[in-house]
């Protein structure tokens, strides 16, 4: 997985190309690949993508470009991250999308998931993996300093909420209401739905994080003892 822990195609990676490299050995050895990001340069490593099963999950929060530039200002455009889906799937690599985070009262309107999984549906991902945001410490701090009516509304939603393992959670019940309006949606739309971190697995129909489009390869790597 290319990357859990932050966005494996930041944009010096257009000059330094490490994330490529790292990429090209693994194919080279036939390891499956699950990328995870938010940035439309991507498309530039189909051609190592194609060398090996690989799933490219791009992260598009909100087909509002006014809610993107707010919840995050350096990525790319939603309409870029849309067209880099499209390519990924033009070039037959499977892609799926995250909508993730989720903010509650910022970008959990009904409406613009319909129009968000319409745009992924008609590109043709595969499936909508959804998380709510969980922050951490200090994240509000900086919400308050960028808007400070998102970080009213987002206190109060967070008030009843719940710390596990350092990560704030919203109470089970929203995080429920959250999932119940975007998860049929999803499958109206012909696609899989799973969630990530929400303890809430009823609502899935695959794999949170896109592995089951590469899973037979990992079982040559990850084969549990038949006893």
């Amino acid at each position: 997985m290319m990357s859990d822990c932050t966005d494996p195609y930041q944009p010096m990676e257009r000059e330094h190309r490490i994330t490529r490299r790292c990429a090209e050995v693994l194919a080279r050895h036939g390891f499956p690949l699950l990328i995870v990001t938010k940035s439309d340069l991507v498309t530039r490593d189909i051609d190592v993508f194609k060398q090996t099963p690989t799933a490219v999950a791009v992260t598009v929060t909100t087909p509002r470009e006014d809610i993107a530039s707010l919840i995050e200002p350096y990525a790319p455009t939603p309409e870029r991250r849309l067209a880099a889906l499209q390519k990924v799937v033009e070039s037959g690599v499977v892609a799926v999308a995250r909508i993730d985070p989720i903010l509650p009262t910022v970008n959990d309107d009904e409406k613009d998931f319909e129009r968000l999984v319409s745009d992924l549906a008609s590109v043709g991902v595969k499936q909508i993996t959804a998380a709510t945001m969980k922050p951490v410490k200090g994240v509000f701090t900086m919400i308050k300093q960028t808007s400070p009516q998102a970080f009213e509304r987002l206190s109060k939603e967070y008030a009843d909420g719940t710390w596990v393992a350092g990560y704030k959670y919203l109470h089970t019940e929203k995080r429920r209401k959250i999932l119940e309006t975007l998860r049929p949606i999803v499958v109206r739309h012909g696609l899989d739905f799973a969630s990530c971190r929400e303890g809430l697995t009823q609502y899935n129909t695959t794999l949170c994080d896109g592995t089951a489009y590469c899973r037979d390869l990992l079982s040559t790597y990850f084969c549990e003892e038949k006893v």
